[in-house]
């Protein structure tokens, strides 16, 4: 190859780099079909060559700003009201032009499996609701649009994730989560204006996954987390290079045995082959930070009205840690978009597993349980109890997710709508020993409390023995009275102090009570 050929060849190499990061690029998140949040300064981001100037236009509004060095810029368009739809306009040595933008409430959506549960079966044989075909079929909203990240979790943190905003109709709604429909579709019906979800969830992830390393770093009781994810890196990076072949041969045997099994069967719901497991740790959702690096980091700072959870059940091995792990997220979160003590609403873990037999099963699922209702200490949560949930011990992925959205979206009315509706089950508050029996008191007892069947159960007793029998509980008023023959001088109570209890304790208004225990013991 001659000197000039190569010259040529250069300045063509150059022109084309220069272009590609010329051309102005937004976020994912700002395309076609989007939601932005109403009443709050909104953040537009994205990337361009450094020192060039980016216009936005919107409505009748224009903002510009010049790229710092690396090429990132951010525009704060001013408050808006819900309404649309709307052309976003965005110039620089390009135009990108996002069409059909609304303006209303926007919601982020997180946790785990239950959280990623989709509203049909479609790929995932543990997917689907109630009424699926339905709920599908009836799924006609224009004006709620969700967009769902892809699963990116990281090493490091990413710059931006995978995704895209659809609008919710018979035709998208089956892959999309259940929870997240279902809650936007209740505020949607009362609020009457555009609702956007973004959901970042998947299946098996820990808390801590979805938290920053810099938080977990401030936390010693957490420190035993980041130093086992630690040496599961060395370890990888030492060995990486003989089981990352290793995986790749066994995933190249893995999809001609799925396509395999997907034609002989004819349908891509069956059940599936479990895919080889990538060796790399930052590839798996249990380990603490690699979600938030790929998944919530970038994110940050759309303007959100508030944050919905729904996770929990991979938190057995650190179930006792779980309350300062969640305040830590929620904190971190907090922190990170700077929009203050935002809503976090939440869905306590549901009953799940062979029936409770005995008056008290210690376990990790009810300090989980139990770490969640502590969570209530945090300003501006709510909390759904779902412990009522459950459709049968086997099944993990409760299938009645409408009324998890039903009980998310009357949270929300009330805490951050300012609706006057009761939005919680009957919360334990104290007791006092009258005699032989224990009296309870409690709050959100709204039109009074009820027992399921007519019949209180779930309830146990012990005397200062601290051996616990089950109880005979009843309604008085608005407080429970606890006894047994077999214990004149009662010290304390527990209610449904086990992963599948038999649960029994509403209020009127159709919400459940947690378990709860008065000893400390």
């Amino acid at each position: 190859m001659n000197k000039i050929v190569k010259i040529f060849l250069l300045s063509v190499g150059t022109f084309a780099s220069t272009a590609m990061f010329a051309d102005v690029k937004p976020a994912a998140l700002f395309s076609d079909n989007i939601v932005l949040q109403r009443d709050k300064p909104i953040p537009i981001w994205g990337t361009a060559n450094a020192g060039e100037k980016v216009t936005i236009t919107f409505k009748n509004t224009t903002s510009s700003t010049i790229t710092d060095a690396s090429g990132k810029w951010m525009l704060r368009l001013p408050k808006q009201n819900a309404g649309g739809p709307f052309t976003l306009l965005i110039e620089g040595n390009n135009k990108v032009v996002i069409n059909d933008v609304y303006v209303g409430e926007v919601w982020l959506c997180s946790g785990q499996s239950n959280m990623d549960m989709t509203v049909a079966t479609e790929d995932r044989y543990w997917c689907g609701v109630n009424n699926e075909t339905e709920e599908v079929a009836n799924a006609n909203y224009p004006q709620m649009r969700v967009f769902d990240v892809d699963f990116t979790p990281s090493q490091t943190i990413k710059p931006d994730v995978t995704g895209k905003w659809e609008i919710v109709s018979p035709k998208t709604v089956g892959h999309l989560s259940a929870v997240a429909y279902f809650f936007a579709r209740e505020l949607y019906k009362k609020l009457h204006i555009p609702i956007g979800m973004i959901t970042s969830a998947y299946g098996a992830s820990t808390a801590e996954t979805w938290i920053s390393k810099e938080a977990l770093e401030a936390h010693p009781n957490l420190q035993f987390i980041l130093n086992t994810y630690s040496k599961k890196w060395q370890d990888f990076v030492a060995d990486s290079a003989s089981s990352m072949t290793k995986y790749r041969d066994e995933m190249m045997k893995y999809t001609g045995n799925l396509a395999a099994l997907q034609a002989a069967a004819g349908d891509v719901t069956a059940k599936k082959p479990r895919a080889p497991r990538n060796p790399d740790p930052s590839r798996d959702q249990h380990n603490p930070f690699v979600c938030y690096n790929g998944m919530i980091a970038p994110l940050i700072p759309y303007a959100l009205r508030g944050t919905v959870w729904y996770q929990g059940e991979s938190n057995g091995p650190t179930a006792k840690q779980y309350r300062e792990i969640m305040e830590t997220l929620v904190s971190d979160w907090r922190t990170r978009w700077g929009e203050g003590d935002f809503p976090f609403l939440y869905v306590q873990i549901a009953n799940y597993g062979k029936p409770m037999t005995t008056p008290v099963m210690d376990n990790a699922m009810v300090t989980v349980r139990e770490a969640q209702v502590q969570n209530l200490s945090i300003p501006n949560t709510a909390m759904v109890c779902a412990i009522q949930n459950g459709d049968k011990p086997t099944n993990i992925h409760p299938k009645n997710k409408q009324a998890i959205g039903y009980w998310l979206g009357l949270a929300a009315r009330a805490k951050v709508y300012g609706e006057k509706v009761e939005y919680s089950g009957p919360m334990y508050k104290n007791y006092k020993v009258s005699g032989n029996k224990i009296i309870l008191y409690f709050t959100h007892v709204g039109k009074g409390l009820k027992a399921k069947d007519g019949k209180l159960t779930g309830f146990a007793i012990c005397g200062e023995d601290k051996k616990w029998i089950w109880a005979d509980a009843k309604i008085v008023g608005k407080t429970i009275e606890v006894t047994s023959p077999e214990v004149t001088k009662p010290v304390a109570v527990r209610y449904c102090w086990g992963t599948n209890p038999p649960a029994s304790l509403s209020n009127k208004d159709g919400m459940w009570t947690p378990n709860f225990r008065t000893d400390n013991f």
